[in-house]
């Protein structure tokens, strides 16, 4: 494990196993807040946007959209002030980087937030928190009162007659406000409901000016390509997935964690030399590579690379990087029912195909499961999922469809074992429940 350990291209973990980061004074010993000065010093603010552009960071929410290119579009010339919002309601099942990241260096975190903000000239910045994350909330609170006390936030930041101020929203625990446009109507003060794009957020975003939203993981890499230049941070990865990723593992692996590797490597790599592979030597049934929201990849995959670009061809997609791992004796319909009943729980409810389809799903599913389900229930299932499938505002309607599909499409024939024998048809260590 140590060998696999010293193998990881640690960029944003390359301190992240010193206990005391998460301190200012450590934090600027190893350099936290330098790029900061030489953003405000030296850097244009349209050449921080074309460095960033550069280097090619990608989104590392789920998206997978171009940073730089994201702040582009924010219009300069509106007299609208313009927003920045760190999303860091980290909420999809499997994942968990970005709560190590914020728990661990809070103040690279910062750092990424306040270079984002002068790149789109914003002078206040929002950085919205998962309400569960109680220690990242006080870190983050912490290194921001730091941050003012040391003069990095505040009025004339280090004399540069630049003005940042940044507001700490702690959110109330929903999964859709981890979307976008429902994290902006809740920072509002309304209830987390997505909204209708277009307008994007970069044009019409929080209070209907100019907004950006950015997750953690990808503004805390800011700092890095700052000072060591797009050229370097473009250098890692494939050439149109650059840099690394911080893969969260979780499932029937015998180590899992968050491990950072260059984009592009392979799945099999990740599982077998990172995660110290299947637990208790049992084969390898399905994989999830990015979140609960993304089709299942099978054994036969594994070489697949784990960048945006050779996922998505393989018929998944990258997504949050949580890699969702489950051996031979794993039932699938189990594994639909409980992800079914995720969605269900965590539709806001405003589009009808998502607050009545992922009821419909989730009693369907449950059925199959629990040995009363009938052979009709099949084409039903599969017909209620596509019916839901880009009819609704944001991606939750999607993706509560997903699972159930994906399923379906490869392993339908333990829908029919349940059906007909009610009843499991793998050694499955899940009962069934009454």
């Amino acid at each position: 494990m140590e060998a696999a350990i010293g193998a990881q291209k640690r960029v944003l973990f390359e301190h992240i196993d010193d206990p005391n980061l998460h301190n200012i004074d450590r934090a600027i010993e190893l350099g936290a807040y330098k790029a900061w000065a030489k953003v405000l010093k030296e850097i244009k603010r349209e050449d921080l946007v074309q460095l960033v552009k550069d280097s090619g960071l990608r989104g590392r929410g789920g998206a997978g959209f171009p940073t730089g290119l994201k702040w582009s579009f924010v219009p300069q010339n509106s007299p609208k002030p313009k927003y920045l919002c760190c999303n860091a309601d980290e909420s999809e099942p499997g994942t968990c980087k970005d709560r190590v990241l914020m728990e661990n260096d809070p103040h690279n975190v910062i750092e990424g937030v306040l270079i984002a903000a002068r790149a789109i000239d914003c002078h206040i910045a929002f950085f919205y928190i998962r309400g569960e994350y109680d220690l990242s909330m006080r870190r983050i609170e912490k290194a921001i009162s730091d941050a003012y006390a040391r003069g990095f936030l505040g009025k004339n930041i280090l004399g540069s007659g630049y003005d940042l101020e940044l507001v700490l929203h702690r959110g109330g625990g929903a999964y859709i406000c981890g979307e976008e446009t429902a994290l902006l109507s809740s920072l509002e003060g309304e209830k987390g409901l997505s909204r209708i794009k277009p307008p994007f957020p970069a044009v019409s975003g929080l209070y209907a000016c100019p907004t950006v939203v950015n997750n953690v993981e990808t503004l805390a890499n800011l700092p890095r390509i700052v000072m060591r230049g797009a050229q370097w941070y473009a250098a890692m990865g494939t050439p149109k997935s650059t840099g690394t990723r911080i893969f969260s593992v979780s499932g029937h692996v015998k180590k899992p964690g968050n491990y950072e590797l260059e984009l592009g490597t392979p799945l099999r790599t990740l599982i077998y030399d990172f995660a110290g592979g299947i637990l208790d030597d049992k084969k390898l049934k399905a994989v999830i590579p990015g979140g609960s929201s993304v089709p299942v990849l099978l054994p036969d995959q594994l070489d697949t690379p784990l960048d945006f670009e050779s996922v998505q061809a393989a018929g998944s997609m990258l997504g949050s990087g949580a890699v969702i791992v489950m051996h031979e004796e794993t039932c699938m319909v189990w594994v639909a029912e409980l992800l079914a009943h995720f969605y269900m729980h965590e539709s806001c409810g405003k589009c009808t195909p998502c607050r009545q389809g992922t009821g419909w799903l989730y009693e369907i599913v449950h059925r199959i499961e629990h040995g009363q389900g009938k052979p009709e229930d099949l084409a039903t299932l599969e017909d209620l999922a596509h019916n839901i499938e880009g009819n609704t505002i944001c991606a939750l309607g999607d993706a509560s469809a997903v699972p159930v599909l994906t399923t379906l499409r490869h392993f339908k024939d333990e829908y029919v074992h349940h059906i007909e024998h009610k009843t499991c048809k793998v050694k499955s260590n899940f009962r069934l429940r009454s």
